[in-house]
């Protein structure tokens, strides 16, 4: 039989592992956000160094690598102004007529679910920089957006 035909080994017909896909932009975060990094680092050390099965040491050392490199780009937020939207602001506003609050963070702390999201989000990037009783335009509307109240949110500050 030729060459051609054989196969060397099942890993090469494997698929491939790939790393963690990295946000494109700014890794803006808020302290609370770099703290938690160092600490998804510190879990990831602990788990790497206790893993026995080789498959799940390397998906912990991608994940280990995804959070070092987003730890060594982060770029920490001030406190945004009073009355202003930024990041690691609680924001209040309604939304289609709708009163809805969330908090404004970076991509790796954001949870819709816990009512934070990413400052890159659709929404977020309409919120960011206005103002307490500003009008904000969104999805094409010029009024979509009223911010009714904004501040620092202190969990993002610890």
């Amino acid at each position: 039989m030729s060459v051609a035909f054989r196969r060397e080994s099942d890993d090469e017909h494997m698929e491939p592992a790939f790393e963690w896909p990295i946000p494109i932009g700014p890794n803006l975060v808020t302290p609370r956000g770099l703290r938690l990094l160092g600490e998804e680092g510190a879990r990831m050390a602990e788990a790497i160094a206790n893993a026995t099965d080789e498959e799940a040491r390397k998906k912990l050392q991608r994940r280990q690598r995804y959070i070092h490199t987003r730890q060594s780009t982060a770029e920490v937020q001030a406190a945004p102004g009073a009355d202003t939207v930024g990041i690691g602001s609680r924001v209040t506003f309604t939304l289609n007529g709708a009163e809805r609050a969330l908090t404004i963070v970076g991509h790796d702390e954001a949870d819709p679910a816990q009512g934070t999201i990413a400052f890159s989000a659709p929404l977020a990037r309409a919120l960011m920089g206005a103002e307490v009783g500003e009008a904000v335009e969104y999805q094409g509307r010029e009024d979509a957006i009223t911010i009714l109240a904004a501040a620092t949110d202190p969990e993002t500050q610890a």
